[in-house]
């Protein structure tokens, strides 16, 4: 279940139009070089969180928005070479584990999971960013 995020380049720049990018003045993803950054990405689609109380669902939403911008950036998902994770609740490691696992398992990216306090909306469980290398 992987959501379209119509993410457009501009020239180094990647938007997917999500409602913090123009507020807060940054980029979906930076292509620098053969890199590619992608921000934090939550399961917010058109301004709203979507799968509330679902960490899996949320996951697999962020995932998809975050490989739509390595796509449009000239990248694949099998050119990840970094995930992190933000999970606000322990109990929310394996269900975004599952999702890493059924999006990236044969990629086999470096990660990092990490616990955090909150996230910009109480709604919101996960968040993940991507770094992607074309060698």
């Amino acid at each position: 279940m992987m959501v379209q995020a119509r993410c457009v380049r501009e020239e180094k720049r990647v938007f997917s139009g999500g409602i913090w990018e123009d507020k807060y003045g940054y980029a979906r993803a930076v292509v620098a070089g053969p890199r590619v950054v992608v921000s934090g990405c939550t399961a917010t689609v058109d301004g709203q969180v979507q799968h509330e109380e679902d960490a899996y669902l949320q996951a697999m939403t962020a995932f998809g928005i975050a490989l739509d911008a390595v796509e449009a950036a000239g990248l694949t998902r099998e050119d990840v070479v970094m995930v992190r994770y933000y999970v606000v609740d322990d109990s929310h490691y394996d269900a975004v584990g599952t999702a890493l696992s059924e999006v990236l398992g044969h990629v086999r990216p470096a990660c990092t999971g990490v616990k955090v306090a909150g996230l910009i909306d109480k709604r919101m469980l996960v968040e993940i960013e991507i770094e992607a290398f074309r060698a």
